[in-house]
């Protein structure tokens, strides 16, 4: 083995075990500034990793939604303690976000204004553009759908 060949295959390497430090640390805290500094990787070079494999940028991906999902679980264990511990705000965070009954609601008052007049020939024009963009369109030979036969 020549000197260029063990320079790349030691590259490669390196490389993969970045690559997979990355995508362990990712699992744990989703947050690409977090991940790289604790697997000892500048973000250029993770984004440069990135562009030039396809299956890490997918690997990325899913390692960030299975943290999101694991913060997620951890979150929700903590709040649940809190409930348990009788904390008022997180009791009420609770109900807020799970029930319909205790949901936030939103009141909406005010008037309309509604002017009856004729249509114009301008909005006739508009209104049968979009009548005609809505409706499906057959497909180039397709006879059946043809409104003008001679029946």
């Amino acid at each position: 083995m020549d000197k260029e060949t063990g320079k790349k295959e030691t590259a490669t390497v390196r490389q993969e075990a970045q690559k997979k430090a990355i995508l362990e640390q990712l699992r744990q805290i989703p947050v690409i500034e977090v991940a790289c500094k604790r697997a000892s990787v500048s973000r250029p070079t993770l984004y440069r990793m990135r562009a030039a494999d396809e299956k890490f940028k997918a690997d990325i991906e899913a390692a960030i939604a299975e943290g999101v999902a694991f913060i997620s679980d951890l979150s929700e264990a903590g709040l649940i303690g809190l409930i348990k511990d009788r904390n008022f705000p997180a009791i009420k965070f609770w109900l807020q976000s799970n029930s319909a009954k205790y949901a936030r609601k939103v009141e909406i008052s005010g008037a309309l204004k509604v002017e009856d007049r004729a249509l114009t020939e301008e909005d006739r024009r508009l209104i049968g553009e979009a009548v005609q963009e809505a409706l499906p369109t057959p497909p180039a030979g397709d006879e059946t759908n043809n409104n003008n036969k001679d029946d």
